[in-house]
């Protein structure tokens, strides 16, 4: 899932692979959280068509992995981040995950990776990092013991496991994990020969600090902006190469400077909330185009600190998944709508001219929206589930509800829906700016026409751009 970037502000290979199986390719992942998705069947069918070379999904889905058969698709699958804890002190159960759902599918499928938890540092409570290693280990002395050689295990990791980015020289992993956590598993990942799996989103720094970091240097389409690196010397064209490269000097830094990497999520947001610029079809298909472009070319290209080596790349994602949380563009970073239909043309394989797609909307969010916004309840939600987040609203902040209780200005028309729309808005009015959002588990959306009435003032969001 994308991790927003946001304590690297600032902006800021992989050896020569003799196996061809993972040169040059691009793949996509199908991520499971929607409710209006279509079958597994489907999906696989959705996925050759977009010619994806790998799929990535979040679990061992049995219906995924049952409708991957036959196809000529490299797979990586998951261990469910509850389940680290557990794997990484019994052997037993590390055992049976694997015999549960890697042996009914191999080698009938090409499972190439197995990765143990998503995104753990970003993601989970503290105690969870320190059995992520072991449980590592567990899971691959499983798959020896079932002679099942040719998966690589690893984790994907944010780009939060940094402390510093910039210059992407400086990058060094963050104090409380670089001992304990980071240089056992660069340890593990260069005794098993596998991957250090990257989940890298430009969007996110350039998002947060749009002034200073240009919208072309993050979509690979600056013709003459670059940045020298004053210790390395190297000169990055875009965001991207230096994020990869800060890691890379980060392992280099710990004394593993030759683990390979893999990009396990990029990618661009396709639409977004009011409040977030950039964040729009136009960008994404050029991002996602031009990574494709660069990923697929021959000879590769690489990145500044390792240029010429091959960076295996998996886009993020499949479906706009409309059951994720958090802000507006969580829930849009699919190529596909859940209806199969294409949000934008692309393939994976690299080999379609530009020329060839079709002429792009225009980039209408590219410019902070100035002005008011409101959150209120979304159309055709239900009811029911109303009450509960209009509870907990009112159970947050100072008098967050007052206005509409009993009395107050607010109280009529005494309506469920506008209650809660008050409570919505008043809610992330107070809270927007320390990580509140408009959310409620789906069950409000922003607005830009106030509404407010007679002497009921709804609080809102104010914009300056």
């Amino acid at each position: 899932m994308p991790i927003p970037f946001l304590s690297l502000l600032l902006f800021p290979f992989f050896l020569s692979l003799s196996s061809a199986e993972i040169s040059s390719l691009v793949g996509i992942n199908y991520g499971q959280l929607g409710n209006n998705l279509p079958s597994p069947s489907h999906s696989v069918n959705l996925i050759k068509s977009l010619n994806a070379q790998i799929v990535k999904i979040y679990d061992a889905n049995p219906q995924i992995l049952n409708a991957l058969k036959n196809t000529d698709l490299r797979v990586s699958v998951m261990v469910p981040n509850e389940l680290i804890i557990n794997i990484s002190s019994n052997q037993n159960l590390a055992d049976q995950w694997v015999r549960t759902n890697i042996l009914p599918f191999y080698p009938q499928i090409k499972i190439r990776y197995l990765l143990v938890g998503n995104e753990i540092i970003s993601s989970t409570a503290n105690q969870t990092w320190f059995s992520l290693v072991p449980a590592m280990r567990r899971i691959k002395h499983s798959l020896k013991t079932y002679g099942i050689h040719k998966v690589k295990v690893g984790t994907s990791s944010a780009m939060d496991v940094l402390q510093s980015s910039f210059p992407p020289s400086n990058g060094t992993f963050r104090e409380d994990i670089a001992d304990r956590v980071m240089r056992p598993m660069l340890q593990f990942l260069n005794r098993t020969k596998s991957f250090y799996f990257l989940d890298v989103y430009p969007y996110f720094p350039w998002s947060s600090d749009s002034v200073n970091i240009k919208l072309d240097y993050a979509l690979f389409e600056s013709k003459n902006i670059t940045y020298s690196d004053p210790v390395s010397g190297l000169v990055y064209t875009n965001l991207f190469d230096q994020m990869v490269d800060s890691v890379i000097f980060a392992m280099k830094r710990l004394g593993f400077p030759d683990i390979r990497v893999f990009i396990a999520e990029t990618g661009w947001p396709n639409g977004g909330d009011y409040d977030q610029i950039g964040a729009n079809i136009h960008n994404a298909a050029v991002y996602n185009r031009n990574i494709v472009k660069r990923m697929t070319s021959k000879p590769p290209v690489g990145t500044p600190a390792r240029p010429g080596r091959v960076l295996p790349t998996i886009i993020f994602s499949l479906y706009n998944e409309n059951e994720k949380g958090g802000s507006g563009t969580e829930r849009h970073f699919g190529l596909l709508y859940p209806s199969g239909k294409a949000v934008y043309e692309m393939d994976l394989s690299g080999s379609t001219a530009e020329t060839k797609f079709k002429p792009l909307p225009e980039a209408e969010t590219n410019e902070p929206y100035k002005g008011r916004i409101w959150c209120v309840v979304g159309k055709g939600v239900n009811m029911s589930e109303v009450v509960g987040a209009l509870s907990y609203a009112c159970s947050q902040g100072n008098k967050t509800c007052e206005p509409i209780r009993k009395g107050g200005p607010c109280y009529e028309p005494d309506s469920l829906k506008t209650h809660a729309s008050f409570a919505f808005s008043s809610y992330w009015a107070q809270f927007r700016k320390i990580g509140g959002t408009c959310y409620f588990n789906g069950l409000a959306t922003q607005t830009i026409k106030d509404p407010s009435y007679g002497k009921c003032k709804f609080p809102s969001v104010t914009l300056q751009g």
